[in-house]
């Protein structure tokens, strides 16, 4: 646990004597404000860098940084201290989980707190990143980033094998394509997946294991969603109030084709593989020559002197989709200082806290000014083509909003996991998913 001081001005007239007004209005004592967040070493140091600033920005403030250790780990803290009575103050968290804690009533709505400020508004930022944090129209969190996704390649093996580099508008053939020709054994050839004309259930040829493959992806919900929307599929049967999973024949086609990467083509690693060095690490050490990921990877790929990489655009069936990935604060309605909280919410979210937390390369700033600025726009570091993410901005799609959505993916990712790697008939996957998650789904609503 670190701390950093957070606005600890305690009567009117000190607040403005320091230049700590709040534009809420409230000028009461502001106290110490704790924020509970998680991340790898990278992001942790960010936040960090986020809170020293404060601390420089605020005389006196005193920040309370609590560091979970993972994203589980964040939800079961805050799970236990809410039901202790004794929550933090602000949380950050991906609007993919935080539906469980609006449903319980423990977010404090930042609604009319938004509709007073004259430090941020609605209008500084991405719809697609408010809208993510709404209930019945109301605003609950505030957006810290938004990021699309993105595919991160290693320009050096594409040029080493002479293979042309991704650009906008490829398609998703284009990329199996493109994956196939950087698949490659010790003696630099091509290791060639099975055979697309032969006998379902005919085996991979063996030969010399491949030494790098040309895709990396997660076996989960949010991978395989993008597709099926690109390719004209449902993903549940209705977006607004889902009930279950709901897989169209689109989505089959698309799901097929998901699956077919490692069982047909071989272009991505065993699970066996997976599960002694993951795909950033393996992508990081070279033997990767693209890989689908967040706006997150880019600090761990910062540290990559090896070889020059960068990102292109998701591929796409019928039409261009990817899916949203965005964190937000939220003040705890059982906070003991929302006033405090709020003012912090409104320094990170402004333009110095916004820009420092884009030149860490950590996020895509929800932000409009900031994202276009050059401290997320900065053609000094990597990725170069950071206007990928900008650019993918209109055709991000969100997961449901059901409160029950971690367990739903929990449960979806195992199903997806089985699949990519022990090669599953698409229908089938389709049936596991319906039937494994619609008692979770009738639970959410």
């Amino acid at each position: 646990m670190r701390l950093v001081r957070t606005l600890a001005c305690l009567t009117a007239a000190a607040l403005v004597a320091t230049g700590c007004a709040s534009s809420t209005g409230d000028t009461g004592p502001a106290g110490a404000v704790s924020l509970l967040v998680f991340g790898d070493p990278h992001e942790l140091a960010a936040y960090r860098k986020l809170e020293a600033a404060y601390e420089k920005a605020v005389p006196g403030a005193d920040l309370r940084l609590i560091e979970a250790s993972d994203r589980k780990d964040l939800i079961t803290r805050l799970s236990t201290s809410i039901a202790g009575g004794k929550p933090p103050d602000l949380f950050l968290m991906n609007y993919r989980f935080y539906g469980q804690f609006a449903k319980r009533n423990a977010i404090e709505p930042a609604h009319d707190l938004l509709a007073r400020s004259t430090a941020i508004h609605a209008r500084d930022f991405y719809p697609q990143a408010l809208s993510a944090f709404q209930v019945d129209g109301k605003q609950l969190c505030m957006p810290q980033n938004m990021s699309s996704l993105v595919v991160y390649y290693n320009k050096a093996l594409f040029a080493k094998h002479g293979v042309a580099e991704p650009k906008a508008g490829w398609g998703w053939h284009d990329m199996v394509a493109t994956a196939a020709a950087l698949t490659r054994d010790a003696n630099g050839d091509v290791v060639k997946g099975a055979d697309p004309d032969a006998t379902p259930g005919t085996p991979v040829p063996t030969g010399p294991p491949p030494v790098s493959y040309g895709l990396g992806l997660s076996p989960e919900i949010i991978r395989l969603a993008p597709f099926i929307w690109s390719n004209g599929g449902t993903l549940v049967d209705d977006e607004k109030r889902p009930t279950r999973f709901a897989f169209d024949e689109p989505a089959i086609e698309a799901l097929s084709e998901f699956i077919d990467l490692r069982g047909k083509h071989g272009v991505v690693p065993t699970d066996q593989e997976v599960e002694s060095q993951d795909d950033e690490a393996r992508f990081a050490a070279g033997g990767l020559g693209m890989l689908m990921s967040s706006r997150r990877s880019t600090t761990t790929f910062r540290k990559i002197t090896g070889f020059e990489w960068d990102v292109a655009p998701l591929p796409a069936y019928r039409t261009q989709a990817t899916v949203l990935h965005s964190d937000a604060y939220c003040v705890t309605k059982g906070s003991a200082n929302k006033a405090g909280a709020w003012r912090f919410v409104e320094f990170a979210l402004g333009k110095e806290g916004a820009s420092i937390m884009a030149e860490t390369g950590r996020t895509v700033p929800s932000s409009v000014e900031v994202s276009r600025s050059p401290a997320f726009i900065d053609p000094t570091k990597p990725p170069r083509s950071a206007q990928v993410f900008l650019d993918s901005i209109p055709a991000i799609r969100a997961t449901p909003a059901v409160s029950t959505w971690p367990e739903i993916e929990d449960v979806a990712n195992g199903i997806l996991e089985n699949a990519l790697y022990y090669g599953h008939q698409p229908r089938e996957v389709a049936r596991q998913l319906d039937e494994q998650t619609r008692s979770l789904f009738e639970r959410g609503r």
